[in-house]
């Protein structure tokens, strides 16, 4: 990664230019089975397209908050990834009634509701899919989503010392998270192809940070697990040695 980022986008950019087709988040679902492998460059038309979604669609401008209701999931990183690409700060398991605008998984529904502004739902199946009927009051992302742009520019240049997280009562600008993950990845051991697994959640930022933001600081890649819990031991030692996992946290 160079030096010059400042941004958790800047971070993506920079791995895109480096290595488009080496794996950054490899997702499993203990609790479905599912598993999903996406490419800097595949993550990358994900946020693209998402940033266009919050830009165009939903209307949000830099500084807006938006409460993340998800779990850790590849989608929620592709929603981390957008808002910084837009400028919007995601306030991770924050209060809807606060926000700008607010995106559910499929648990946090009612929770959700309480927002006044732009309501968009996850249903977290696998490959993206969409719920069977859209919540009422909410936008469908992976109806949304397929039909925005692959390539995203801010109306404006994302200010890195703008917040940028919240998340666990921790707030962050861009240029200190991305100064954060850089920190974290060196405590981890973390280099380029390095491989982490972490069965971690979203809610707190060591579980941000080894889900996603050290090992995209180290050009390195994560192997994202939900539900990690209801896999056997036989089974974390298979995944370790499958994905070539180099070091791993829970």
């Amino acid at each position: 990664m160079n030096a010059s980022d400042r941004t958790p986008a800047d971070l993506l950019r920079s791995a895109l230019t480096a290595d488009p087709s080496r794996p950054l988040v490899t997702f499993y679902d203990d609790a479905t089975g599912e598993r999903v492998e996406l490419s800097v460059a595949t993550l990358a038309n994900w946020v693209a397209k998402t940033a266009n979604l919050l830009q165009g669609e939903l209307a949000a401008e830099p500084g807006d908050r938006l409460a993340l209701l998800l779990p850790a999931h590849w989608q929620s990183a592709v929603w981390l990834l957008a808002c910084s690409s837009a400028g919007v700060t995601a306030d991770v398991g924050g209060d809807p009634s606060a926000a700008d605008l607010v995106v559910s998984g499929p648990d946090t529904l009612e929770r959700a509701r309480a927002c006044r502004g732009e309501r968009v739902a996850l249903a977290l199946r696998p490959l993206g899919g969409r719920f069977p009927k859209a919540p009422e009051g909410f936008s469908d992302y992976a109806v949304e989503v397929p039909s925005q742009g692959d390539r995203f520019a801010p109306y404006a240049p994302v200010d890195p010392g703008a917040a940028a997280l919240s998340v666990g009562g921790v707030g962050l600008s861009g240029a200190e998270l991305v100064e954060r993950a850089r920190a974290d990845a060196a405590e981890l051991g973390l280099s380029a192809g390095s491989r982490l697994l972490s069965g971690r959640g979203y809610d707190s930022w060591e579980g941000l940070s080894a889900g996603l933001f050290a090992p995209l600081a180290a050009g390195a890649s994560v192997v994202l697990c939900r539900h990690l819990d209801q896999l056997s031991p036989k089974g974390l030692e298979q995944r370790i040695e499958s994905e070539r996992v180099t070091a791993t946290v829970r």
